[in-house]
């Protein structure tokens, strides 16, 4: 299949690229590396079946009309850091507007399938755990955090639209959480945040009590759950959320990767910032009733993955192998909200907050 990827040089993005060109599809990607980096797919120079435009599919003349025929639409595009829609606001509501048109319109033209990357932030700080796709949420249209909630919600009620009156084949991902790999360490997200901080020995940031919780789903597995639910048939319109039910902490994850990283750091606190959520973790009996999809990869396991390759990556900046003080070898388990544990690595000495 000829298959479009907007915002293909994220980190979600250029994971997604990688399993739809091993599956033999021709990908085209575009992006306008504002926060995303061609570097990602840089291990993907040469290949016959990867093209890459780079280009703002919000601006009025967008590069999406030039594309004449694409079987499936992936649209990925958008700042979805806090730091990032935080500095870029505009850029990300229009992104989430005139950019979702676009390849709304790219997908309508071509008879193609659609499927937009949402994002849990559209239930907001919810009132309800876990978040069923039936829940509307709870957000705060003019609060710091709106360019993005508000931009997402948006961008599903146009999806929505161009499948009720254009017949276009749309599919909505709700995505909770997602890390690996290719993350940038600036931003702004709890595990790059973390693993940054740990592997430089700097006290890691908790905001708050650190009592608030996420659900972190390992990139791989996010993946899988977006070809899955664009590729099962008789599924448009469906809204589906795709992320780990495996609740913990940000304490916690916070104590789990100074063990993992052998890291002396310490814990900063510091004031919690306005809407931020307190409790997040998808309900994701939908992913599993109609895609058989649920995360495989064990929590410890993907955050040595995204250490590791923050350690390669802060390696080759400086020339020199990162060092950092070795933690303690005993394990502990760290149990989960709803009760399912893990065996994580003890933290050494350092870890308790300050």
């Amino acid at each position: 299949m000829r298959i479009l990827v907007t915002g293909g040089a994220g980190m979600v993005g250029s994971h997604l690229v990688d399993a739809l060109l091993v599956r033999g599809d021709a990908v085209i990607v575009v992006d306008n590396v504002s926060t995303g980096r061609w570097r990602n797919l840089a291990h993907l120079e040469g290949r016959p079946s990867l093209s890459r435009i780079e280009a703002d599919i919000a601006a009025p003349a967008d590069s999406l009309r030039q594309i004449a025929a694409v079987d499936r639409v992936y649209h990925l595009a958008s700042p979805a850091s806090p730091v990032d829609y935080g500095r870029y606001p505009i850029e990300t509501l229009m992104t989430n507007a005139a950019g979702t048109r676009a390849a709304l319109e790219c997908a309508a033209r071509c008879g193609a399938r659609f499927l937009l990357a949402s994002t849990s932030e559209v239930y907001g700080d919810p009132v309800e755990h876990p978040q069923r796709e039936s829940y509307v949420g709870h957000v705060n249209p003019v609060g710091p955090r709106s360019s993005y909630d508000e931009g997402k919600r948006f961008a599903e009620s146009l999806t929505a639209a161009y499948w009720r009156t254009r017949g276009v084949d749309v599919r909505i991902a709700r995505l909770f959480n997602s890390y690996g790999p290719r993350s940038r360490a600036d931003d702004g997200r709890v595990v790059p945040t973390f693993c940054a901080q740990a592997l430089t020995g700097r006290p890691l940031t908790i905001f708050g009590t650190g009592l608030q919780t996420r659900s972190l789903c390992y990139v791989g597995d996010t993946v899988r759950g977006l070809i899955a639910l664009m590729e099962r048939p008789g599924l448009a319109g469906e809204v589906v959320n795709i992320g780990s039910p495996d609740e913990r902490t940000i304490l916690e994850i916070a104590r789990a990767i100074i063990a993992l990283a052998g890291s002396g750091s310490g814990i900063e606190r510091r004031p919690l910032p306005a809407d931020d959520p307190t409790r997040r973790c998808p309900d994701i009996a939908k992913a599993r009733a109609l895609l058989g999809w649920e995360p495989e990869t064990p929590l410890a396991t993907g955050l040595r993955l995204a250490l590791d390759a923050f350690r390669a990556e802060f390696s080759a900046c400086t020339g020199a192998e990162v060092a950092v003080p070795s933690g303690a070898a005993r394990a502990l388990v760290v149990s989960g909200v709803h009760g399912r544990g893990e065996a994580l690595p003890a933290p050494g000495n350092g870890w308790e907050p300050r």
